[in-house]
């Protein structure tokens, strides 16, 4: 099976296997939002995705 490209550009897979990805609604809109909580969406998130989910979208690519 391929790996969904777009998917994949997404998100990063750690030397562990870890998925980090960044946290989603932070590219325009942003001006009523607090401080804190802008800042908060700069931080990259940890993905847990279950392995149905991992083996459709990003086979052969080492993540867990």
């Amino acid at each position: 099976m391929k790996t969904n490209k777009s998917y994949s550009k997404r998100i990063r897979v750690t030397r562990t296997g870890k998925l980090i990805a960044r946290k989603p609604g932070q590219d325009h809109f942003n001006a009523k939002q607090s401080g804190s909580e802008r800042s908060a969406k700069r931080r990259s998130v940890s993905l847990t995705l279950s392995a149905r989910t991992r083996r459709r979208f990003l086979p052969g690519t080492g993540a867990k």
